[in-house]
């Protein structure tokens, strides 16, 4: 929820202050560069090391960053390069909570109840995202920018404190802890496996595919679709929704799939579920209409918490136990690191075409891509199967 708090001031601030596509775009881009390129080797430490202390050094970066905006804000020294240097920073400590907090999950759950946990998990994001919006355009007409973000930065405190003793460190029991990543040929090789077995290497191109092309870009260009619709002020009502609409869809959508015990995981339905979400976004883009645009922001945030939650059980439930952190750090690698272009496709493109065009052309592309490996890998397969021997 903090994350997403700052994620709201911060980039509300930097609109106000610099009104910069180009910056917006930078903010989505050194937010995900970090997993490109260091995903799999924060997995591979989450493998080898204490959890609890990976998250906790994540968290310590994210207050520090939310104390460097609020300084910044106090004293209006805010330049450009002092927002991306924090946002470096920022996109650091995420690369390094993300695998371990995955990890985390198995752990805590072990097999037979983490398809449960996973979706669980992302509905707690979900409400996250739903909450960082709305509280963060509380304490900005509350209390202002800077007042704002040093709350902000108590918000990490508690989950600092309960992970001194909490009850999922290594396990001293378990088999001697693997060897660490000694180069990139050891990250090839995990890639490797992954490449290998078809569920794992179908729900890491899904994910990669959807933050190569969308991702989240999208969010930190807010503002300016709120200013096409005539919500751009941080203390309107309107403004709020919006910024939460999506999320809304994703916990709403979470906890009637959980308790329903609907969607089961399977590659096939999680390909369709992507491909409505590229249609909602692309329809969104389009939008003139401010209840229109709210609807398909929240069908957009219903199944993408289904698609994502589901290639993340998928790849968790298929995943080699000696070498579950790389994995998922090569997921989180293709999940997240791929947004780093998405902030080029919709925000650095947005500048010269607008952000309307450059979303709806970006979810168009997308979704040709899904039916295109949708076509080969079943009714393809389909075809071949019905041809006599």
């Amino acid at each position: 929820m903090a994350d997403n708090i700052e994620h709201v001031i911060s980039y509300f601030v930097m609109f106000q202050k610099f009104h910069s596509p180009a910056l917006g775009a930078f903010a989505v881009v050194s937010h995900w560069a970090p997993y490109l390129m260091f995903a799999v080797y924060t997995g591979g430490l989450a493998d080898r090391f204490d959890i609890r202390r990976l998250i906790q050094t994540a968290m310590l970066l994210f207050i520090g960053v939310s104390v460097g905006w609020g300084v910044m804000f106090a004293t209006d020294s805010l330049e450009e390069w002092k927002a991306m240097t924090l946002l470096v920073i920022h996109g650091l400590a995420g690369v390094i909570w993300i695998p371990a907090a995955q990890v985390l999950i198995h752990r805590i759950v072990g097999q037979e109840q983490l398809s449960s946990a996973v979706r669980l998990s992302a509905t707690g994001r979900y409400l996250a995202f739903l909450l960082g919006p709305a509280i963060g355009g509380v304490l900005l007409w509350a209390f202002g920018p800077v007042y704002g973000i040093f709350i902000n930065a108590l918000i990490y405190a508690p989950m600092v404190l309960w992970l001194i003793k909490a009850p999922y460190g290594p396990d001293r029991a378990a088999a001697p802890r693997p060897p660490g990543l000694r180069g990139f040929g050891d990250v090839v090789a995990t890639m490797r496996v992954v490449a290998q077995n078809p569920v794992l290497l179908s729900m890491t191109v899904l994910v990669g595919a959807s933050a190569l092309f969308v991702g989240n870009a999208y969010q930190a260009q807010m503002p300016g679709f709120a200013f096409d619709l005539g919500y751009a002020h941080a203390t309107d009502v309107s403004y709020m929704i919006l910024l939460g609409a999506d999320a809304a869809g994703g916990l709403i959508g979470g906890l009637i799939l959980e308790s329903r015990g609907l969607l089961p995981p399977k590659v096939r339905t999680a390909y369709i579920l992507a491909m409505v979400w590229c249609c909602a976004l692309a329809g969104f883009a389009r939008s003139h209409t401010y209840p229109v645009a709210i609807t398909l922001l929240f069908i957009a945030g219903f199944v993408e918490l289904a698609f994502n939650s589901m290639a993340q059980s998928l790849v968790q439930l298929n995943a080699p136990g000696e070498i579950r952190g790389r994995v998922i750090g090569v997921f989180a690698m293709s999940a997240n690191g791929l947004r780093t272009f998405s902030g080029l496709s919709v925000g650095l493109l947005g500048a010269s075409i607008g952000i309307h065009n450059s979303l709806s052309y970006s979810a168009a592309a997308l979704f040709l891509l899904y039916i295109a490996i949708f076509m080969v890998r079943y009714v393809g397969r389909r075809q071949h199967a019905a041809v006599p021997p």
